[in-house]
């Protein structure tokens, strides 16, 4: 049971890090920065490439020492989050929990890739500038050349899929934002952005399905209480 929750954890994230990480390669390399492109000829979604020095969902997280502060801690949390999956392997976890935290652990990993070696990769990319508080964009479309834009730590992520459902505006009757533009849904993200979000949902959502205590007998015949991962 071990190495079959291992090895299909192990599946789902080297299959979303190939996904996550064909189509950063493939929108860099052909996509001028801010092209936008309907998707099947539709309006609410598009591929819209962005990229962002910051956390998922494009959120920033400041500046420039945030940056590396930003990545290093994503190595940390990558590194620790192998320990994780192995751990929990070994223990009563069910394999939807594994599936879980395996979409959590591609996630980070998709998006470590990136600020690692992407600025030592790509000719060309969006470099943080502290002192306008944004990202400064590039002329043309960048090159996998391995020439390098910036140094290691430093490099930005991709972000390409937009989803904007809804575009209206709040009622005016509203305070503070009546009449104010509302669009659903606003965040330009990727793949690993997805993964991230799908795992934690769902663990929010099924939690008590997968934590459940059980009573258990002990080799001396008393029962206790432990906690288990439903099957």
């Amino acid at each position: 049971m071990k190495a079959g929750k291992l090895s299909t954890s192990v599946l789902i994230i080297v299959l979303i890090l190939i996904v996550d990480q064909i189509s950063k390669i493939y929108i860099k390399t052909h996509f001028p920065i801010g092209e936008v492109t309907r998707i099947l000829g539709m309006d609410w979604a598009r591929i819209h490439f962005i990229e962002n020095s910051g956390m998922a969902w494009g959120w920033k997280f400041g500046g420039e020492f945030g940056k590396i502060g930003l990545t290093l801690f994503r190595l940390v949390a990558v590194i620790f989050g192998s320990w994780l999956l192995v751990k929990f392997a070994k223990e009563k976890y069910s394999r939807g929990f594994m599936v879980c935290v395996a979409l959590i652990y591609a996630g980070a990993l998709g998006n470590l890739i990136d600020s690692m070696f992407y600025g030592m990769l790509f000719d060309k990319g969006s470099i943080y500038d502290i002192t306008l508080g944004r990202e400064i964009p590039y002329e043309g479309i960048a090159a996998l050349d391995g020439k390098g834009y910036t140094s290691f730590l430093h490099g930005s992520v991709v972000d390409m899929l937009y989803f904007p459902m809804i575009k209206t505006t709040y009622p005016n009757w509203l305070p503070w934002v009546g009449g104010e533009p509302f669009e659903f849904f606003s965040p330009i993200f990727n793949i690993a952005d997805m993964a991230i979000s799908t795992g934690v949902i769902t663990l929010l959502v099924f939690q008590k399905r997968f934590y459940r205590r059980v009573d258990t007998v002990n080799t001396n015949g008393a029962a206790e209480q432990v906690n288990s991962i439903s099957a």
